[in-house]
């Protein structure tokens, strides 16, 4: 249909925007090549798991049919291959352009073309001391087997002078004492790659050889591998489909440069890839090593201005956060606000309060090093019951979640892994404490994302906590299902999917269309990562067509194509690529003058979230923090700065600010409000002090006067 976009094809144009953060003039010159690095680590992912993907779909002989684009998945996969190969020359370019920029600034990367004599002697003494010692070539020709290419490793390929046949030698890079990159000067800021100086001593590596050819390669391996179960044998599958996915068949084969065609297609056919999984990139083929230019030059036209989370003003220091809660419903903003100063210090509370009897919780992704387990076993130490669902299907963080597993089963806490069919994305926690008497009090926490110290300060993400037994309820009845295996049928509060999240969406969409149809304005807004959900787009265009005002801000995927005539004329929809990744999720039914409902939660608009996985979203009722959250996405969709509109093309263009248009960098708006907010309240703090002591000051002078006057 004419409005609905291949998802895949929506995904790279999320990637593109990306790489367009790495050729902003406003961007400091390291950051530009951070987002050369992450636009490379995107597309690594895309092409493990998607391309994975419906490369199986294609080996299968499946010639189903894309919902949403009519192409099967040899379309698909030719689709995916041209898109990419186009914006390969953009990637270069950009890469080209930062570290020309950032020469000024002393960085260099140097080639063996450009190096000093006295560094290409370096060099050599050096390839010969710190590097032939600890790797090796290997000969590969029909008399002998072809070695296993690591997933993402780096390689050197190079063709052999024989007289029959094709013979080639391949040398892995790098060792556990090798440094990739090699300073030259500069305090490391003039540097070559280790692989670079592989590449021009290869021929050292194959005595009795001549060289004809050499190259980088670099091999994608397919990812996408999933299994079920539960117990402790679901544990040991994961564990082996861990190591399983390293060997699983590549998927795309990069080459540094032209190479001899007669060993790139004995390479190809040794793989068993075609020709058109062959991608040539003419810069360095793994730009994780961007990230380390970061430390090696702390002057601030370089970076972007520090910023650091803020403590929640919300939050006072003298009284647990439990205590807070009770009093209030709380809404916290990450990055903006400390999670450690916040979440962290709730749990650590909970882990030593005597009155807390039990502690239930979701986990998908973890920090290294996590308080957030420390605190959980702490808690159970102290003979609280803690109950855990730790997701082990959360893919790439397989292996992590497994060891975690395992700490916190040592210290007694009682540890599921999901049910059989449904992934657990969901960020949820209940607390129980004791009352008065027999009671108790019940502490319910739903979140956008991850209990996760590290990424809170780099993705945006929003959490509530709630006293409300009602949301407690909801919330003990989505533990219940998750310790029987079961769904949730129905709830009060909460939205849960995989059976009370779309339905009642889809029903307050309903509500907004009927608003529109009686001739009010219907309104519905989200802020979401991905929108690919058939249903829910097939609704939003019925919303659109009976005149409702839609706002969509989506990050990444968006299938459904806005401004469409006859379809999606009703709806906006943009794109914010910025210093932090959009994560948060906002689902907003109608305006504030129809009673509007706003809620928050881990479910973007996938079918994979709404009906696939076990996701909650809570309502929010308290009327301040409803328009907290209205306000932040009228910000949001104010963005003229970081913000991209989407056309009726499925095209972006930057939000471009009217003449005398405030700038809104949305990012750095809700940053500056978190900074203000403290000393604001720092202010006010400072201002008692001063009428207090101004006060005890006054009170002699006047009870001296008060007994004059009694005399």
């Amino acid at each position: 249909m004419e409005y609905l976009e291949n998802r895949e094809l929506s995904w790279l144009k999320f990637n593109k925007r990306v790489l367009e953060e790495a050729s902003d003039k406003n961007n400091p010159l390291l950051e530009r090549l951070s987002f050369s690095a992450i636009y490379q680590s995107n597309l690594d992912e895309f092409f493990m798991v998607r391309v994975g993907s419906i490369t199986d779909a294609e080996k299968s002989g499946s010639n189903k049919k894309d919902s949403k684009s009519g192409m099967n998945p040899s379309q698909q996969l030719d689709a995916i291959f041209t898109s990419v190969r186009r914006l390969q020359p953009v990637v270069e370019d950009t890469y080209r352009k930062t570290m020309s920029e950032l020469a000024s600034y002393g960085f260099e990367h140097v080639s063996f073309n450009n190096a000093t004599s006295d560094e290409k002697i370096f060099l050599e003494l050096y390839f010969k001391r710190e590097i032939k010692p600890f790797i090796s070539g290997l000969v590969v020709n029909n008399s002998l087997p072809f070695p296993f290419l690591k997933n993402k490793e780096l390689y050197v390929a190079v063709q052999l002078n024989v007289k029959k046949g094709v013979s080639i030698g391949i040398i892995p890079i790098g060792h556990e004492h090798s440094e990739r990159i090699i300073p030259l000067g500069a305090g490391g800021k003039r540097f070559i790659l280790e692989e670079e100086v592989v590449l021009h001593f290869a021929h050292l590596l194959f005595k009795g050889y001549k060289v004809l050819d050499r190259a980088i390669i670099r091999v994608t391996r397919n990812a996408d591998i999933m299994v079920s179960g539960k117990g402790v044998e679901f544990r040991d599958r994961m564990e082996e489909l861990v190591d399983k996915r390293k060997r699983l068949a590549p998927v795309r084969l990069e080459i540094s440069d032209d190479f001899s065609r007669d060993a790139l297609d004995y390479i190809c056919k040794k793989l068993k890839l075609k020709n058109v999984r062959v991608f040539t990139s003419r810069i360095p083929l793994d730009l994780s090593y961007l990230f380390q230019l970061q430390e090696l030059d702390e002057n601030p036209a370089l970076h972007y201005v520090q910023r650091m989370p803020r403590k929640p003003v919300i939050l006072a220091d003298n009284r647990s956060v439990f205590s807070q809660v009770k009093q209030k419903d709380m809404i916290l903003s990450y990055p903006f606000e400390s999670i450690n100063m916040s979440f962290i210090r709730l749990l650590q509370e909970c882990a030593v309060d005597p009155k807390v009897t039990s502690i239930k919780i979701t986990l998908y992704r973890l920090a290294k090093g996590s308080k957030v387990i420390d605190a959980l076993c702490t808690a159970s130490e102290n003979g609280k019951e803690v109950f855990v669902m730790i997701e082990l299907r959360a893919r790439f963080d397989e292996a992590n979640n497994i060891e975690w597993s395992k700490v916190l089963q040592k210290s007694g806490v009682k540890v599921i892994y999901g049910m059989r069919d449904y992934k657990t994305h969901s960020k949820l926690l209940l607390i129980k404490r004791k009352s008065t008497g027999n009671n108790f009090d019940y502490l319910t926490q739903i979140g956008t994302g991850n209990y996760n110290e590290k990424t809170s300060t780099l993705y945006t993400d929003l959490m509530f906590l709630t006293t409300n037994r009602e949301i407690a309820e909801d919330a003990e009845k989505v533990f219940d299902c998750l310790s029987n295996g079961n769904v949730v049928e129905e709830t009060n509060k909460l939205l849960v999917a995989p059976l009370c999240l779309r339905n009642k969406i889809l029903a307050m969409m309903d509500e907004q269309i009927n608003i529109s149809r009686n001739g009010g304005q219907g309104y519905i807004g989200a802020k979401i990562n991905a929108l690919c959900d058939g249903t829910i787009m097939k609704k939003l265009v019925e919303a659109s067509q009976a005149g409702v005002k839609i706002e969509l801000v989506v990050r990444g995927i968006c299938c459904l194509i806005p401004n469409v005539a006859g379809y999606t004329e009703n709806i906006t929809v943009r794109s914010i690529v910025g210093r932090f990744l959009e994560h948060s999720r906002i689902y907003i039914f109608g305006d504030e003058s129809t009673g509007q409902k706003i809620y928050i939660g881990s479910a973007d608009y996938m079918s994979r979230n709404t009906i696939r996985r076990v996701e909650v979203a809570t309502p929010i009722e308290n009327d301040k923090l409803k328009k907290r959250l209205w306000d932040m996405f009228r910000t949001l969709m104010s963005d003229n700065v970081k913000a991209r509109i989407m056309q009726n093309d499925g095209t972006y263009v930057h939000a471009v600010p009217a003449e005398n248009e405030e700038i809104i960098n949305a990012q750095e708006f809700f940053y500056e409000q978190a900074y203000k907010s403290i000393d604001d309240k720092q202010k006010r703090q400072e201002q008692l002090r001063i009428n207090r002591e101004n006060s005890s000051k006054k009170k002699p002078a006047l009870k001296k006067r008060k007994t004059i006057e009694k005399i």
